[in-house]
């Protein structure tokens, strides 16, 4: 019945694409609604699965599995069966609530924010391709099915980014979004590669019993290792983790919906999911490797997120920042706390992106209404004083501040203090004090550039071009959906104790994994870890409350009381500000390094080829062209000379004989006397 219900909710945004790729224009309003209600359908399925799997089958894995492609003859030796196979557990199952849940939601809002666009049933088409392959990546119950899907989230996202193909920058994006995640795709399969070259089988539930046995990859934990970071390498991708980071904040070049849809629960979450996924069979050394890159790419990346003004970037940074959180969490054991990251992180990161989409809107209408196409309705030094205009956008966008900055009654903070409690307990167990340490400093800078946020749109006077007047609260079918999301980023929804996650539904449907690698713990037994989790969690929450509390205040102070110079403090720290503002030179490393490097190979190898290898293919040519002289004059002289004189002589010497051969007996008669008269005089 599960596995049924589990088709439907993936075809569902498929056939919605098929649809409308082909007849979209041809339906009422381009077919939105036909999209709109195939993705509601999939929510309500998918949340009826969730709690049918939850109170009937709570602690099994439902799987159902069927033959897709053979390659050579099933029955003969090496031979290759390509399953299609689904697989729901826990994990799963709340997975599919929160892709579709998001998914519809930006379904709904859509419909105000892209009305009118040229290309609007191609947009809805779109959304449902990226939602079905999003859901193909949940569902799927082997690693190879998972990189199809996953090659999809790739082809879709780049259709969505580039949506507005006519810009420049869109389109770039677009492509540096795509381009850069195949990097790390390709380190993915690569790992994959590895554990079907060992195990001959890509089905998760294989692999892990076969490493459980104790079958490591060619005999090797080293090995091991190596697969499940290269596999990581796919979420170093899909997360916009250090060093691949680059993508995300250029694709804010695309719908704001189509951000929303990105950064909360669909192509970024992919990478977090994948790690989760593959949990059981990673070794320490993988696990410790995964959890520095998350602490550095959350730091790095809220760094930058302090000192960006357009609206988009700063929401963009730090999605990336908290995708460390999560990355860090899982990295450290603390799986449970790092995926309900996640899961609360779709909502409120949703609800931001959907909250600087009606900014945005009403920025828009408010200058067109002008005449002003110059001002830059992104841009958070043109906002200010909103509150009053827009109080259900702002109200609601308070309310995601006060989550994504882990501020208690939040279902932020409940994931956030597991997650900093994780660390603090790895550091105890490991001695690898520095991720906590950038975990609570990660905590503090998110606080204050959220509120910074948040005061230079909504509070104080308006600082643009426009007059408040033509600003207007955006229309229902864009601010319900803030509504719904401002509900779920409450921590009831999570737990009935506001200050502890560990009570709640959640810790118990998901329950972190056992390692299944042999004589390598993650980094511990999972009792231990928990052990060391609880006598953390208070410690975590106190100093988690009082550095985000600091971070507030500290936001308050420069841009709201103006107690404290913003110019005077970015004019006093030189280097560090403009390194922050322009993201650390990231783009322009990278440029320099491996743009303009590869150019500059190309250049090189481009010589090479017309001075050296052209010029030997040419000198080659030249010397045989000159050979061919001296050959063409010694056969013309020497070669034909000899033959032509051979004929020559042959022919003389046939036409003396013709003459001496006349074929008179009379003439032969005189010849034969004349010859012994000769011979006579000689031999006498």
């Amino acid at each position: 019945m599960l596995i049924q219900l589990s088709l439907i909710i993936l075809l569902a945004p498929m056939l919605g694409f098929l649809v409308l790729i082909f007849a979209g224009k041809k339906l009422p309003r381009n077919g939105d609604w036909f999209a709109t209600g195939l993705i509601t359908l999939s929510f309500a399925l998918s949340l009826y699965l969730l709690i049918t799997k939850l109170t009937l089958h709570h602690g099994e894995a439902i799987t159902g599995t069927m033959t897709w492609v053979v390659l050579g003859n099933a029955a003969e030796a090496g031979s290759l069966t390509v399953p299609f196979g689904i697989m729901i557990d826990n994990l799963a199952a709340v997975m599919l609530v929160v892709v579709t849940l998001i998914s519809m939601l930006v379904h709904f809002f859509s419909v105000g924010y892209m009305h009118g666009d040229v290309r609007y049933s191609r947009y809805y088409a779109y959304l449902g391709l990226f939602s079905f392959s999003m859901l193909g990546i949940v569902l799927t119950d082997n690693l190879l099915m998972m990189y199809i899907f996953w090659e999809l989230v790739g082809i879709s996202s780049y259709l969505l980014i580039g949506h507005w193909y006519e810009k420049k920058s869109a389109s770039n994006a677009a492509n540096k979004a795509f381009i850069v995640n195949r990097i790390g795709d390709a380190g993915m399969f690569i790992g994959i590669m590895i554990l079907f070259a060992s195990f001959s089988t890509f089905a998760f539930g294989a692999i892990f019993d076969t490493v459980a046995a104790g079958n490591l990859p060619f005999n090797s934990t080293a090995w091991l290792t190596a697969a499940g970071v290269l596999i990581f390498c796919g979420a170093v991708g899909k997360s916009a983790q250090f060093p691949l980071h680059v993508w995300l904040p250029d694709a804010m070049e695309g719908p704001t919906p189509i951000s929303a849809l990105i950064h909360a629960a669909t192509m970024v979450a992919a990478g977090v999911y994948l790690v989760a996924r593959v949990f059981p069979i990673l070794t320490a050394d993988a696990l410790l490797i995964i959890a520095y890159i998350g602490a550095i790419t959350a730091l790095i990346a809220a760094t930058i997120a302090i000192t960006q003004f357009d609206i988009k970037k700063v929401l963009a940074y730090s999605t990336i920042s908290q995708l460390g959180y999560m990355i860090m969490g899982l990295g450290v054991g603390a799986y449970t706390a790092g995926f309900m990251h996640l899961v609360t992180h779709a909502s409120f990161k949703a609800g931001l992106f959907l909250g600087a989409g009606s900014v945005i809107y009403a920025m828009h209408n408010a200058l067109h209404k002008k005449n002003d196409h110059h001002t830059d309705a992104q841009d958070i030094r043109n906002m200010g004083g909103l509150k009053s205009r827009m109080p259900v956008t702002y109200w609601t966008f308070l309310i995601f501040t006060l989550a994504i900055s882990g501020i208690p009654l939040t279902s932020g903070f409940l994931s956030k203090d597991e997650i900093l409690a994780g660390t603090l307990a790895f550091g105890t167990l490991s001695g690898h004090w520095l991720l906590p340490i950038i975990g609570f400093a990660v905590a503090g800078l998110t606080a204050f550039y959220m509120f910074r946020l948040l005061i230079l749109t909504f509070h104080g006077k308006h600082a643009g071009t426009t007059s408040l007047d033509d600003v207007v609260e955006s229309p229902k079918v864009m601010t319900i959906p803030l509504m719904v999301l401002g509900a779920l980023s409450l921590f009831v929804f999570y737990s009935f104790n506001p200050f502890g996650a560990s009570s709640g539904w959640f810790f118990a449907a998901i329950e972190r994994p056992a390692s299944v690698v042999p004589a390598l713990m993650q980094p511990a037994t999972s009792a231990v870890f928990h052990d060391a989790v609880s006598s953390m969690h208070t410690l975590a929450m106190v100093l988690s409350i009082l550095i985000a509390a600091a971070g507030v205040l500290f936001a308050l102070a420069v841009y709201q009381w103006n107690k404290v110079s913003a110019d005077r403090m970015a004019s006093s720290l030189g280097f560090m500000y403009r390194g922050s503002l322009n993201k650390w030179y990231f783009d322009e490393m990278y440029g320099s390094v491996f743009v303009n490097g590869t150019i500059g190979i190309t250049k090189i190898l481009r010589w090479f080829d017309e001075n050296i290898v052209d010029g030997a293919v040419n000198g080659a040519a030249t010397v045989t062209s000159r050979i061919s002289v001296v050959s063409r004059w010694f056969d013309n002289t020497v070669v034909d000379g000899l033959v032509n004189l051979s004929a020559r002589l042959t022919e003389m010497t046939g036409t003396l004989l013709g003459k001496i051969q006349t074929g008179k007996v009379q003439t032969y008669f005189i010849y034969i006397v004349f010859s012994f008269i000769v011979l006579f005089f000689l031999f006498i």
